[in-house]
């Protein structure tokens, strides 16, 4: 791991988290100050614990938050090259500086394979995560159907 001799996956790890650890918070900050605070304190009302409000009220209301902080984080950290460089050790190499080195040297077929996967991954990802949203709202609209059948009937 390189620490605390020198240089290796430990600082590389601490700067990185560094660097987003503020991206983060400002992300999730925005979405803590639209939050409508009447739903914890409903929830602490009924009897709920704070520890049960934040897993079951408050952290549903920002996961939203919390998965665009990491993405933004995950980009950010892959593309920093300079600061892996600097924080690597000579026995350290991470993807950025394999990638940059590589293509420095002239672009190869496992650069070109490596970009596709990328490519790949992020498109399926995307994909299944647009599939998953769609069946969610048709559920809920499903529901809500649901729940105004009754009410419209009896009226």
């Amino acid at each position: 791991l390189g620490w605390p001799k020198g240089r290796g996956l430990v600082t590389i790890w601490i700067g990185h988290v560094m660097l987003c650890v503020s991206y983060v918070a400002i992300i999730v900050q925005s979405r803590v100050k639209e939050m409508n605070k009447s739903l914890e304190e409903a929830a602490l009302d009924l009897g709920a614990t704070p520890l049960k409000v934040f897993f079951l009220v408050t952290l549903p209301l920002i996961s939203q938050a919390l998965i665009s902080g990491w993405l933004l984080s995950f980009t950010i950290s892959v593309d920093d090259l300079i600061l892996s460089a600097f924080l690597s050790g000579p026995g350290s190499t991470t993807l950025p500086l394999v990638v940059f080195s590589r293509v420095r040297l002239g672009l190869n077929p496992e650069m070109n394979a490596l970009a596709t996967l990328f490519i790949s991954v992020v498109t399926i990802g995307v994909v299944l995560l647009n599939q998953v949203m769609n069946a969610r709202e048709r559920k809920r609209l499903a529901d809500m159907r649901m729940a105004f059948e009754p009410a419209v009937a009896t009226a």
